[in-house]
C-alpha cells in the first residue's frame, strides 16, 4: 500500500496557476504509476492526468491538455501537477492516486490521498 498526501490547493483567479504536490510513502512509489483525478460537487470523479513509474509516458484529459503538466521525482517520492491558465471549471477537489499501470479509470488505482481543494474564481 502507498500512503499519499496532497498539498498546494487554494483559491486562484481565472488565468492563474497552481502547483499541486503529492507526497508518497509505503509500497515502492518508484514502481507505481500515478494519477491525478478531480471531483466537483455533484459530479463523478474524473481523470485529469497520469504518469508511468519511470516518467517516460504521460496522459492527459482533453480538458486540461496543454495547460496542466504532470511530473514526478522518484528520489523524493513526490508527484506534481502544474496547473496553468486555470478556468472556473477546473474548480474541484483534486486527488492523487497510485496504481500499477498508466490508466484513466479510478477503479484501476489502488491507493488514494485525501484530496486538496482547488477553487478558481472568475
Amino acid at each position: 500500500q502507498v500512503q499519499l498526501r496532497e498539498s498546494g490547493g487554494g483559491l486562484v483567479q481565472a488565468g492563474g496557476s497552481l502547483r499541486l504536490s503529492c507526497a508518497a510513502s509505503g509500497r515502492i512509489f518508484s514502481r507505481s504509476a500515478m494519477g491525478w483525478f478531480r471531483q466537483a460537487p455533484g459530479k463523478e470523479r474524473e481523470f485529469v492526468a497520469a504518469i508511468t513509474w519511470s516518467g517516460d509516458l504521460t496522459d492527459y484529459a482533453d480538458s486540461v491538455k496543454g495547460r496542466f503538466t504532470v511530473s514526478r521525482d522518484n528520489a523524493k517520492n513526490m508527484l506534481y501537477l502544474q496547473m496553468n491558465s486555470l478556468k472556473p471549471e477546473d474548480s474541484a477537489v483534486y486527488y492523487c492516486a497510485a496504481g500499477r499501470n498508466l490508466a484513466r479509470y479510478p477503479t484501476l488505482f489502488d491507493d488514494w490521498g485525501q484530496g486538496t481543494q482547488v477553487t478558481v474564481s472568475s
